[in-house]
């Protein structure tokens, strides 16, 4: 019977090319801690540690900080998994700007030959430019305006690759944590609940800017079209408006 093989934090530092302080502060944070035990009682790393360390490792070159990894990690969350969903969607964006250049390409051909373009290939048109973004960013189309919209892209632009899993990662889990309080009546002045809300607001500034206009619109797409936002078709109005009103009074708890 194979037995499984352990590493000491000193040796686990040295093969990772990490120091021994960083490993201890990251068990204090319960972002990585060791799970076997030796006889004597000695705490040691086994398998699934290590691979939950290249995990941390794989999501902090990505730009990650150590909350959000600790966020993705504990959700469950596999990175090939979020690999493939983001190139899923990378896809379905390429296939319908690929029908809006095939649109745009017909009416310019028919300008061209000085030609009116007819309504059916106009309706075209203006369907494939409705398509050509998630359904979160057609939703935020529908409250912000383009220069509003520009700086939002212009925010993420600037965050990197990490914008992705704090948007479709980080913030939804939150969310889902957030509910779950909610629903066991925990107090909106607990600790779990401000920490959540201090994050959460963390993130909003991060995104906004600090501009209040672009955030009070942020704010008014998930409230009029919270499935949309949170990538939740089955996402109930009326259950995101009380999570907002628990969340509000947890703001003004603190």
């Amino acid at each position: 019977m194979d037995t499984e093989q352990t590493w000491k934090v000193g040796a686990l530092a040295q093969a990772s090319g990490l120091t021994v302080r960083t490993l201890h502060h990251w068990d204090e944070i319960a972002l990585l801690s060791p799970s076997r035990r030796t006889r004597a009682g000695h705490r040691e790393y086994g398998e699934g540690d290590v691979i939950r360390l290249y995990q941390v490792l794989a999501l902090r070159r990505l730009g990650l900080g150590l909350e959000s990894i600790a966020v993705c990690l504990d959700a469950g969350v596999d990175p090939v998994r979020l690999v493939g969903e983001h190139l899923a969607g990378v896809e379905a964006s390429i296939a319908a700007l690929t029908t809006l250049r095939q649109r745009l390409a017909q009416v310019r051909d028919q300008l061209a030959d000085e030609q009116e373009p007819d309504s059916a290939t106009l309706i075209g048109l203006l369907q494939a430019m409705g398509s050509a973004g998630p359904a979160g960013e057609q939703a935020l189309r529908r409250h912000l305006d383009q220069d509003q919209l520009d700086a939002l892209r212009d925010r993420a632009a600037a965050i990197g690759p990490t914008a992705h899993y704090l948007l479709e990662v980080e913030w939804p889990e939150l969310y889902r944590r957030a509910e779950a309080l909610r629903l066991a009546q925990a107090d909106p002045a607990s600790a779990p609940v401000q920490k959540l809300v201090r994050r959460m607001d963390e993130l909003g500034a991060l995104f906004a800017g600090g501009d209040p206009s672009l955030s009070a619109g942020v704010r008014t797409a998930w409230h009029e079209d919270p499935a949309a936002m949170a990538g939740d078709p089955a996402l109930a109005p009326d259950a995101w408006h009380d999570l907002t009103a628990f969340l509000d009074r947890a703001r003004s708890a603190s």
